[in-house]
């Protein structure tokens, strides 16, 4: 499978809870920190519902 990369570009203090438990889901604490994952439909799900406070990198 695909790997994607990923990187908290947004602060979370003004989400909602379920956005909280999504970034916290995909590894993502502080600002500009980037993760990788494999690309499957659950992680490209999850990256869909918070699209605005994240950057996928190739």
């Amino acid at each position: 499978m695909a790997k994607i990369k990923i990187q908290q570009v947004r602060s979370i203090i003004k989400c909602t809870k379920n956005q909280k438990l999504t970034m916290q889901a995909l590894g993502l604490k502080k600002m500009n920190q980037v993760v990788e994952h494999e690309a499957t439909p659950a992680i490209l799900g999850m990256v869909e519902n918070v699209k605005h406070l994240v950057k996928v990198i190739d």
